[in-house]
């Protein structure tokens, strides 16, 4: 799974901490999903989707290896 959070948060000028307090979990989790190195719940995808106002599909894209 991919996302756009670095450049969602970019885009906010917001830092990996901020973003993390905002939707409460760690900075760690934050740097992990934009690494790559961890997905999130539902819970966490649909808390990211609100605090950006999108559509979770626009945030993170499933990659499938066929």
């Amino acid at each position: 799974m991919t996302n756009n959070l670095k450049v969602l948060r970019a885009i906010k000028n917001i830092s990996q901490e901020d973003l993390a307090k905002q939707i409460e979990v760690s900075r760690q989790t934050i740097n992990a999903m934009e690494k790559g190195k961890y997905v999130p719940s539902t819970v966490l995808a649909l808390k990211l989707a609100r605090y950006f106002d999108k559509p979770v599909e626009e945030i993170f894209t499933l990659e499938t290896t066929d």
